[in-house]
């Protein structure tokens, strides 16, 4: 049986990033993108997980990383995202990829919805 974690006001945390997930999305649609995909995630284990791949009106390829917090200690949502998890959101960003003829211009952007609201960082990451 698997056991949730739960905050303060009995949401579980997937709930929450749920949420999270749905302002973001709501938010980038509001300014021009248009979703490719939910929760993409690479087959097997220790692989990665994309929250929302978009697409730009130029055609660009936009996968996003999402992060709500509640708290802006500890450098805040967007410092949640460490060297780690950029390389599994890049191999999955590979993974999905790979269905394309031609490959389209891509970049990593990070969303994240903190008390202030979201804040989109376009290119937030590379590849390399």
């Amino acid at each position: 049986m698997q056991f949730l974690k739960k905050d303060k006001v009995g949401q579980t945390t997937k709930a929450r990033g749920d949420a999270g997930e749905d302002e973001a999305l709501a938010y980038l649609q509001a300014r021009g993108l248009r979703l490719l995909q939910r929760n993409y995630r690479t087959p097997g284990r220790g692989g990665g997980e994309i929250d929302l791949i978009m697409q730009a009106g130029d055609g660009t390829v936009v996968f996003v990383e999402v992060r709500k917090r509640s708290r802006t200690d500890h450098g805040g949502a967007a410092a949640s995202i460490g060297h780690a998890k950029q390389r599994r959101i890049v191999f999955a960003a590979h993974h999905y990829l790979l269905r394309w003829r031609q490959l389209p211009p891509a970049r990593f952007d990070v969303v994240t919805i903190e008390a202030t609201g979201p804040q989109w960082l376009q290119a937030a990451f590379d590849a390399a």
